[in-house]
């Protein structure tokens, strides 16, 4: 059984509609996972997901700022709605959805950028986001023989030196310092996550899902970073089929800074 699930940094659904709604009608993921999309519950565009065969909705967002979403052509059940680190910011929801006898919890992240300096001492944005991955790892890869978990989300960290156009202009940088990749990774292997990108396509080659806005040209100059990621409990990995980074969404009217992914599946 063939099982799509794609992710997103909209940066505001509501503003960027018109492109969420271009995604579904040409590729047509099972499962769309949304970050950042700035509004409260209420204010959720609920009736033009469904309108496009989106039925199911599963929210947790807040006015102005953060928040995730997770819709599907299939039902979905709301697992969880996580808080990190005492801050009061919507960023994660849980799913379930059945997919051909398999029960699939997809985790839905956004986790925070962190500000610009490199140094939780002096700059309160940067030590959030160090203590956010570090409680991630209680978010473990849950498996068994008829069930498996998905993590995915804009996790706003480049963690290998090929998610990075230039691995030594960004090692004080944040999203590509030592002490954010370290961790980052550390957290994953904990956690029993396997790197579905980097499964398919080796750490040898560059893979960017986020080009900065500050670019004139973001296409000629192609300084981009992988801040999005698809990850899955060891179980589920063998049956990724391919994965696509849909570059061309960037140059999209009034785009996101970020581009989708989506992973393809055989549950076969």
């Amino acid at each position: 059984m063939p099982l799509s699930v794609a992710t997103w940094n909209i940066n505001s659904v509501r503003l960027r509609m018109p492109l969420v709604e271009r995604l579904l009608a040409e590729h047509q993921p099972d499962v769309l996972c949304l970050q950042e999309t700035k509004c409260s519950d209420d204010h959720f565009p609920s009736a033009a997901f469904r309108k496009l065969g989106y039925e199911h909705v599963a929210i947790n967002g807040q006015k102005g700022y953060h928040g995730v979403a997770t819709v599907a052509r299939r039902p979905l059940e709301i697992v969880e709605k996580r808080a990190f680190c005492d801050m009061g910011d919507c960023r994660h929801i849980s799913t379930k959805v059945d997919a051909g006898g398999m029960s699939l919890l997809i985790h839905n992240f956004y986790v925070p950028a962190g500000g610009d300096e490199p140094e939780p001492e002096i700059n309160w944005k940067f030590k959030h986001k160090l203590d956010f991955v570090e409680e991630m790892r209680a978010v473990r890869a849950e498996h068994g023989q008829n069930s498996a978990s998905i993590l995915v989300g804009d996790l706003n960290i480049a963690p290998l030196e090929n998610d990075v156009w230039s691995h030594k202009q960004l090692l004080n940088v944040v999203s590509h310092t030592p002490v954010e990749t370290e961790n980052f990774e550390a957290m994953r292997m904990a956690g029993g996550w396997v790197d579905l990108m980097r499964r398919q396509i080796p750490p040898s080659e560059k893979i960017y899902t986020w080009w900065s806005y500050r670019a004139k040209d973001w296409a000629a100059s192609d300084r981009g970073r992988r801040l999005d990621h698809v990850w899955s409990s060891a179980n589920l990995a063998p049956m990724l089929k391919r994965i696509d980074i849909l570059r061309d969404a960037r140059g999209w009217d009034r785009p996101s800074d970020h581009v989708p992914v989506i992973a393809h599946f055989d549950l076969d």
